[in-house]
């Protein structure tokens, strides 16, 4: 299933695009260049026209899979529905979009970023919004790592390719941090690398020995069973605008974004854990289906025979990321 930005958003990012001239396009590729090279965004996005392409470029990859995840925290959550928001690390704003469109009851939300620049640029955005909760929302200029929020705490924290930024000794106490301002549930979502997934393993172990409860995407809270120098992360496909597009030099009329992420709660939230997930592509055969799974036990490898007609059909519907219920 596709994931699309909000009409709003892409036309407000749009009339940014065009406010910013040509040299977006090229913009866009340096920005490319020092994703690849895991470059923050402070030494990256320092001018209105980096601002410009990152949007046009990054923030419908970004929404689309915090879109994506935050599906999956509503389908593992029954009945969770946050009142109050952290968006953590927000930049332009990307996951606060993300969290209007998939909560209804939202009373205050709250997006923290380092960079003046993007906190600017999201009130920008944000005033395009029907949403008041979206336009309305608090912006506090301060440190992932030691954010300026006193003693409050949050039914909902987020934090989207934001944690990749810091240094490798700073991770897990961010984490942890941010798991102190959690009254329910803590997401974090990360480039689908190498790199970032290690991280995202160190801070899952911590986040689990401070009492919290895993909710996605593993089916268990026990160590990763993947063997070293594998990574377990997930794809989703967003629609390219013409926009966009010409922003990223590209021809294709879509992109997959490759992202990991980890969904934890309080142990007062009621839980709905799939018995396995499928952690690749499933191939689909003439007379089965192989699929690729974490399980409660392992890793395992089921095949689905064409025989067994219902479950066949089931299968082959399934994709990457997609969960077995427990029977």
């Amino acid at each position: 299933m596709d994931v699309r930005l909000p009409e709003a958003l892409r036309v407000a990012i749009e009339a940014l695009q065009v406010e910013s001239g040509r040299a977006v396009a090229r913009h866009a590729a340096d920005l490319s260049v020092a994703y690849r090279a895991m470059q923050p965004s402070r030494q990256a996005v320092t001018n209105t026209a980096d601002v410009a392409a990152y949007l046009a470029a990054r923030m419908p990859a970004t929404f689309a899979a915090v879109a994506r995840v935050l599906g999956e925290a509503q389908a593992r959550l029954p009945g969770f529905s946050p009142r109050t928001i952290l968006d953590a690390g927000a930049g332009p704003g990307t996951a606060s979009w993300a969290v209007v469109e998939a909560f209804d009851e939202i009373t205050g939300l709250t997006l923290l970023d380092h960079n003046a620049g993007f906190l600017d640029i999201a009130g920008r955005l944000a005033a395009s919004s029907a949403s008041r909760v979206l336009a309305d929302a608090e912006q506090l200029n301060g440190n992932l790592a030691a954010p300026p929020l006193g003693s409050r705490h949050f039914d909902l924290v987020l934090t989207s390719y934001a944690l990749t930024e810091l240094a490798d000794d700073a991770v897990v106490g961010a984490a942890l941090g941010l798991w102190e301002r959690c009254d329910g549930v803590l997401v974090i979502i990360e480039p689908g690398r190498t790199r970032d997934y290690q991280r995202l393993m160190a801070t899952r172990e911590a986040l689990l020995g401070a009492g919290a409860q895993m909710v996605a995407p593993c089916p268990h809270a026990n160590a990763c069973p993947l063997p070293e120098g594998d990574w377990c992360h997930f794809s989703v496909r967003l629609p390219r605008s013409r926009a966009h597009k010409q922003a990223k030099g590209a021809s294709l009329a879509y992109e997959d974004e490759k992202f990991s992420y980890l969904i934890v709660a309080r142990p007062s939230l009621a839980r709905n854990l799939p018995e396995a997930r499928v952690i690749r592509q499933p191939e689909v055969k003439k007379f089965e289906v192989a699929l690729p799974l974490c399980t409660g036990a392992g890793l395992d490898r089921r095949s689905v025979p064409k025989r067994d007609t219902a479950a066949f059909k089931v299968a082959k519907k399934l994709d990457w990321g997609d969960t077995i219920e427990a029977s």
